[in-house]
């Protein structure tokens, strides 16, 4: 009698409720309205906007406490989902995130924060030599990339000390920016519309399908593939290290312009005071070295020892398998296999890549902290086996070659892509040559013109 008196809605009709001011979500088949409070949640509108018209059950619990779901009541619509349905993948996938959760392994933290914040205490009596100073940003960056999933201090308020300290005035990249594009990255990981992790025309592009000026849905603007991507675009399986080696400059920009921008930023006055300490500690630390030389020196040393950190960030999803289009709710942990790519190493190197040598395993579990990530691996990778789903673990090297192979790929194509073309007919014709990843350079230089077949 009492499943007589709900009210229910399709699938259909939630998916009409996708837009600002009209947001709803479905989570274990309750239908909710947080068309008001999307300005309000911690982690952004953007997530919301993005999964909005769609049940996000599996998104939910792997970025939400426990403690989160008494929240939920008060934007209970009182309608239930008609045709709510688990997959067998989603169901395995809570039965494992709640064996991880009854085993305490999302409170069992470790040391890693301990040793890393000791990393960021040692570098003001290592000012000399930039590349430790390149070394610990990489190691702080890590810090606050934990403190930025889960809270690693024992309040929210020293957590967010812990943010602001870790990112704005050690490393001078705001916390701020730092949630905006990550939260966006983890819900539609690899959609080249969707994920700002793989927007960065007009240095680089991962598939041709952004030869044809897509539009950001993150940032709201077209990916202009004009001429000067094009050039670029050609060679940057070339350029890519360089590039990397001075990426740490685009994201000092990028925090200036979210910080001095009209969107609402949370924290605004408190992150701008840390990008303060940063501008404040880091020119009066060159300034030390006896003449510009040594300061030019310094500071590229720096910021190549952190294209590390960029180039192994890269190598987890360039190469990876990417779509067009918005997130869905319901293919959580297919997704994630799809557009993720892990690093095999050694355990002892595991405080070097700060635990995110193993990709997938955050991407699924992203409360989980770093020290637990190699423990779920192995349940992971037999998940991953029973639904006949990816599990890619590569060498650091061999995860160079499969990047580097993806955008030489993408810059043969570019070479003989009209700019600012959106002519479906040349992807066809590139797609029937083979050219997404099965044929391979050479074949690609045959179909240009540029050896002959054999």
């Amino acid at each position: 009698m009492a499943d007589e008196n709900k009210k229910h809605i399709t699938s259909d009709e939630l998916k009409k409720h996708n837009k600002p001011g009209d947001l709803w979500l479905s989570i274990q088949g309750k239908v909710y309205n947080v068309s008001d409070w999307a300005k309000d949640h911690p982690g952004g509108d953007i997530p919301l906007l993005n999964l909005g018209g769609q049940d996000v059950t599996d998104a939910f619990i792997a970025f939400h406490p426990g403690t989160a779901w008494k929240y939920l009541d008060k934007f209970f619509t009182g309608y239930y989902l008609e045709d709510f349905q688990i997959s067998e993948v989603s169901k395995d996938y809570r039965r494992l995130f709640n064996q991880l959760s009854k085993s305490g392994m999302f409170e069992k933290k470790g040391h890693g924060p301990v040793s890393t914040a000791f990393c960021a205490v040692t570098v003001f009596d290592s000012y000399a030599f930039g590349g430790i100073l390149g070394f610990t940003w990489m190691q702080v960056a890590y810090l606050g990339h934990d403190s930025g999933h889960y809270q690693i201090m024992t309040t929210r308020g020293f957590n967010k000390v812990a943010q602001i300290l870790a990112g704005n005035c050690l490393t001078g990249i705001s916390i701020a920016w730092w949630k905006w594009t990550h939260n966006a990255h983890h819900i539609a990981c690899n959609s080249l519309d969707y994920d700002p992790d793989l927007q960065h025309l007009p240095m680089l592009a991962v598939s041709s399908k952004l030869f044809q000026s897509l539009t950001s849905r993150f940032y709201g603007r077209e990916l202009t593939f004009d001429p000067v991507s094009r050039f670029f675009v050609s060679y940057q399986h070339l350029t890519f290290y360089p590039v990397m080696c001075v990426a740490r400059v685009n994201l000092y920009l990028q925090t200036f312009l979210l910080l001095f921008s009209k969107r609402k930023v949370p924290d605004r006055v408190l992150n701008i005071l840390g990008i303060l300490v940063f501008w404040t500690w880091f020119p009066i630390l060159v300034s030390f070295l006896p003449n510009w030389t040594e300061r030019v020196l310094f500071v590229l040393a720096s910021f190549c020892v952190t294209s590390i950190q960029h180039v192994q960030f890269c190598l987890n999803h360039f190469a990876a398998n990417v779509y067009v289009g918005a997130p869905k709710g319901n293919d959580w942990f297919e997704k994630q296999t799809s557009g993720t790519i892990d690093i095999s190493c050694s355990s002892w190197m595991d405080w070097f890549f700060g635990g995110l040598q193993f990709q997938l395993e955050h991407h699924l579990f992203p409360r989980l902290p770093r020290c637990q990530l190699r423990n779920v691996s192995p349940l992971v990778q037999e998940l991953c086996k029973k639904h006949n789903l990816p599990y890619r673990s590569l060498s650091f090297f061999e995860a160079n070659k499969w990047t580097i192979r993806t955008l030489r790929t993408a810059a043969l194509q570019a070479r003989i892509c009209p700019p600012g073309s959106k002519n479906l007919l040349w992807e066809a014709e590139w797609q029937a040559c083979g050219s997404t990843g099965r044929m391979g350079s050479a074949g690609a230089k045959v179909w240009l013109g540029l050896e002959q077949p054999r």
